[in-house]
């Protein structure tokens, strides 16, 4: 491959926590002035900080280089070469400031034009104006900011306005502590002086720069029974990253919201962003997905409805391989059908779950005709499979990708007004994989959006169409959590609408996501991979998982028709 990493990479960026985040712990004494500030610092150079809301909240003069690491100590990423104006407010021991960012430059608070009053338990922020270019240049716009203390709280939400299109907006933090980071209920982990970057939903818009989260929330612990934890209370799933920038004392914390691509304004209104301080691990995740079940209408999976009856006795997911992109077959279905009745003399087979990777011919060139492939026995050896299959007990799950279409077949132009541009309009692909191993990724995928009507259709379609004649127990959708801000429409709600109308048809069908994020609990029980394990209640609480189809095989490793190879 070349310098894209892996889908499996991509999983345990996406699961395994591998994104965190922490708060910066004091204020700068190297605060920087620049013109037109309207705070004058003490003898060490920095304005007073951690103030009530009673009390007066002077503006702080800050730069996006001041308690940071410069040259970065660790792993790091672009930034600006100079000092960027951030005028910050003090508040609880935290200081705020913000970003604009339209499609064409970045804009920071004018200090000079900057009011801050006392409001109930907070302060309001008002910037009638920006600057931009370092604060060589100005430009009209308005910023109005709530930061109030909400009871064990602090909780910041921003409105601004500018006379063109707002991409997205930035709360920048300082007052967070360093330590062992968790984020989204992911592992702890020490990420010592290196920058971090992670991104909710599918790495928030940079898929291979980003790690992954499968929600908005991140937990540091910074002492013995001190988690401190920050999150985004989303109602509507919409691209939020973390960047978390090190320095001596604590991190320098950009919190971003990207707006949906689908509906410029010159207007953004952002999420609330919630921080606070904890005692345990529970404690400091807990109001977040309280909020999630709200939000979303998570059900508890003991609740839930749309689990059949059946898969509540499901003790084993069994992989039956098919066909490789390359065209070598795994298993035909006259040699799956002979792996069942081996694994019936093992466990009941009422009790697993078998799971149909590549049934339809050659892996992810075939995506999306879904037909048995005539190699692999055709349309009467996969009934036969599923038919003997039922009789000894067993539940199938054919594959398909919810996302992926070969642009190179005659079918694509029935639904080629769905592919995904990214909200800045650069085309976005599924081409991170090399196929056929000359060392180049394939770009034949196209990356497709269910929020399109012409592709939810032809999916729902060739899924009633297998489960109809088939009669398959369940169907699984391949990279269900790779949601991607993009100009046609919200993939999430296509998604709904495709799970919902399959449901309506066929209500004692299982479906199955491949990745999570956490929207997606709402209407699917069972996930392909499982994250958590720093906070396991994050899925568990909601749903289930099984193995990787990646996982390697017993023997020499292999991973089957996925693209990972051996190991």
């Amino acid at each position: 491959m070349d310098d894209k990493i892996s889908r499996r990479n991509l999983l345990k960026k996406t699961v395994a926590g591998v994104s965190t985040a922490a708060f910066l712990g004091t204020a700068s004494k190297q605060g920087a002035s620049w013109k037109g500030s309207p705070v004058v610092p003490d003898e060490e150079g920095i304005a007073p900080m951690g103030l009530h809301p009673a009390e007066s909240s002077p503006i702080v003069p800050l730069t996006n280089t001041s308690d940071v690491y410069i040259p970065p100590r660790g792993n790091s990423f672009f930034k600006f070469s100079f000092d960027f104006p951030e005028p910050s407010v003090s508040f609880e021991n935290f200081q705020f400031s913000f970003r604009v960012y339209t499609f064409e430059n970045t804009y920071a608070l004018d200090a000079s034009l900057m009011t801050v009053e006392s409001a109930p338990d907070g302060l309001h922020v008002r910037c009638k104006g920006f600057v931009w270019a370092g604060d060589q240049q100005k430009a009209p716009g308005t910023l109005e900011a709530h930061i109030v203390r909400n009871g064990s709280f602090v909780e910041c939400q921003a409105t601004a306005e500018m006379g063109r299109p707002i991409k997205s907006i930035a709360a920048i933090l300082r007052g967070v502590p360093r330590g062992k980071v968790s984020v989204a209920g992911g592992n702890f982990f020490d990420p010592k002086d290196n920058e971090l970057l992670f991104g909710y939903p599918f790495d928030g818009g940079s898929l291979f720069v980003a790690g992954g989260m499968d929600s908005p929330v991140l937990v540091i612990q910074s002492g013995e029974k001190d988690y401190f934890f920050l999150s985004t209370l989303l109602k509507e799933v919409r691209a939020s990253r973390f960047y978390l920038q090190p320095g001596e004392k604590g991190y320098r914390v950009e919190l971003t919201h990207e707006r949906e691509g689908w509906a410029k304004s010159n207007r953004i209104e952002t999420p609330v962003w919630r921080v606070g301080r904890a005692d345990s691990v529970e404690a400091a995740y807990r109001p977040h997905f309280e909020h999630l079940e709200k939000a979303f209408a998570i059900p508890d999976w003991e609740s839930r409805s749309d689990v059949p009856a059946w898969f509540r006795e499901v003790a084993l997911v069994v992989s039956l391989h098919g066909m490789h992109w390359t065209g070598y077959i795994f298993n035909d279905f006259a040699k799956s059908l002979k792996i069942l009745e081996w694994v019936a003399t093992q466990i009941p087979g009422k009790q697993v779950l078998v799971f149909l990777p590549a049934w339809d011919g050659r892996y992810y060139w075939n995506y999306p005709i879904y037909k048995p492939d005539p190699r692999l026995g055709g349309e009467q050896g996969f009934r036969t499979l599923i038919d003997k299959g039922h009789s000894m007990g067993f539940h199938f799950m054919p594959m398909f990708g919810m996302n992926a279409a070969n642009k190179l077949l005659p079918e694509f132009n029935s639904f080629a007004d769905a592919t995904t541009e990214q909200i800045d309009g650069d085309t976005f692909n599924l081409n991170w994989v090399d196929w056929d191993n000359d060392r180049h990724n394939e770009g034949n995928g196209g990356y497709m959006n269910l929020g399109v009507p012409s592709w939810r259709n032809w999916l729902s379609a060739r899924i009633a169409d297998v489960i109809s004649n088939y009669h398959a127990d369940a169907y699984f959708l391949d990279i269900a959590g790779g949601w991607e801000n993009n100009t046609k429409a919200d993939m999430h709600e296509g998604t709904r609408l495709l799970v919902g109308g399959l449901r309506k048809k066929f209500p004692s069908v299982l479906i199955c996501g491949e990745m999570p994020y956490d929207a997606l609990m709402s209407f699917m029980p069972v996930f392909h991979v499982f994250s958590g394990g720093g906070y396991p209640p994050a899925m568990k609480k909601y749903v289930r998982a099984f193995q990787h189809l990646s996982l390697p095989a017993p023997g020499r490793g292999s991973s089957g028709v996925h693209e990972s190879g051996f190991g």
